[in-house]
């Protein structure tokens, strides 16, 4: 599902604008508060080049699934599965986005990007995003088996860790899921 503007002109995770922030006309700066329309495009744009990433992994012969990770509206880094082609376990998209953005910015702390993933994280890759302090992630398809935004688990957007992640889910979900829906039944 893609969430209502309302739910988009929200700061610092879930605080929503507080009064005291508000110039003497009654309107939030908009430095403050993004334009709800721009961010919905900003993530339909980056959710299609993630996708985009996604299909590339499939003509490897590795699940679906791609992300990028953005800041600015520029690309710092890409990924896409690599398990099987790598004999790598943590070799998920968001893990490859990550090692790759690390290595970009010359530093594993990813403050102010957004990460944009085809299916909701799972726990491994939640905590690496905690850890690289990644600000928001978003998300196509929702993982009801190991998700950890709020799907099977709640990792992602807890306030119980040092760091708050905010997460937007059902960005493209349709075509998200759709590519591995396809995928897993060409394999049956």
């Amino acid at each position: 599902m893609i969430f209502p503007a309302s739910h988009l002109r929200r700061l610092n995770g879930n605080k929503p604008v507080e009064n005291s922030e508000r110039r003497e006309d009654g309107k939030t700066p908009d430095k403050v508060v993004p334009d709800a329309s721009a961010l919905v495009s900003a993530d339909l744009k980056w959710m299609q080049h993630a996708l985009a990433l996604a299909v590339h992994a499939e003509t490897e012969g590795e699940v679906p699934v791609g992300a990028v990770i953005v800041r600015d509206d520029c690309v710092i880094a890409e990924g896409w599965n690599q398990p099987v082609m790598n004999h790598d376990p943590t070799a998920h998209a968001e893990v490859m986005a990550l090692r790759a953005a690390g290595l970009a910015e010359k530093n594993y702390r990813l403050l102010g990007t957004t990460l944009y993933v085809t299916l909701e994280p799972c726990v491994m890759c939640a905590g690496a995003i905690i850890h690289a302090r990644v600000g928001r992630v978003v998300y196509g398809a929702t993982d009801p088996r190991v998700g950890a935004a709020g799907s099977a688990f709640s990792l992602l957007g807890s306030d119980q860790f040092n760091h708050l992640v905010r997460v937007e889910g059902g960005v493209l979900e349709s075509e998200c899921s759709g590519l591995l829906r396809r995928f897993f039944k060409a394999r049956r």
